[in-house]
């Protein structure tokens, strides 16, 4: 599969088909077995591990953060962070104006052991950790598991910002509300490729098969 720039591609299968291995192995985490991950002609091993994570965002499914404040965690603990990319990261994850409206601000601590966020807050203080290098590629595993309504939009803003800064995004998902912004699918099944092409297609020709299954099944019930 490819992804060009200002496009996004949703990952989508049920749960254990293998969207979370894809998503390791599109950042390096996992090396393939088989075959290889490019990004602008070169192979993810060419860039090395600390040039790669300027390039790709990743936001994990399983979100957690560093015991430290919101600024060195959106930062991803550098040791000077930059405090206007801090700021522009955390309002391109539409997460900026719910740090202010914290007693301390961008200098709260949150980790492992302090719940200052709510889930759909900490999802969007994850995803600005992943805009703070402005990358080229971000890759969001199952983004949407924990946002209510205003989070899910704020996350399809977000989408929609790197399209149009011609930025590539791919989401891994089974939850329909988080493939309005993408413009191809992938379908995975027990790890294969069961379908790609353009989101509209896809969906329709998962509809007719599925509705030829079920009209399958009320022949053999007939019968």
């Amino acid at each position: 599969l490819s992804v060009g720039a200002g496009e996004a591609l949703g990952v989508i299968g049920k749960s254990g088909s293998g969207k979370s291995t894809l998503a390791r192995v599109l950042t390096g985490l996992i090396k393939p077995d088989i075959g290889e991950v490019r990004l602008g002609g070169a192979t993810l091993s060419q860039y090395g591990v600390s040039a790669l994570g300027k390039y790709v965002g990743y936001l994990p499914q399983d979100v957690q953060f560093f015991d430290a404040t919101i600024t060195e965690n959106i930062a991803q603990l550098e040791t000077e962070p930059d405090a206007a990319r801090v700021v522009a990261a955390a309002k391109k994850a539409r997460v900026h104006d719910v740090i202010l409206a914290l007693p301390e601000g961008y200098d709260t601590v949150v980790g492992s052991t302090e719940k200052k966020l709510s889930g759909g807050h900490s999802q969007r203080l994850a995803l600005a950790r992943a805009l703070y290098n402005d990358p080229a590629l971000l890759i969001l595993d199952e983004p949407n598991s924990a946002l209510d309504a205003e989070d899910t939009d704020a996350l399809n803003r977000a989408v929609m910002d790197m399209k149009a800064a011609h930025k590539s995004v791919i989401i891994m998902t089974h939850r329909p509300v988080a493939i309005q912004c993408c413009d191809n699918l992938l379908v995975l099944d027990n790890g294969r490729v069961s379908g790609v092409g353009p989101r509209d297609e896809v969906i329709k020709s998962m509809l007719v098969n599925a509705d030829q299954v079920r009209k399958s099944l009320k022949v053999g019930q007939q019968r």
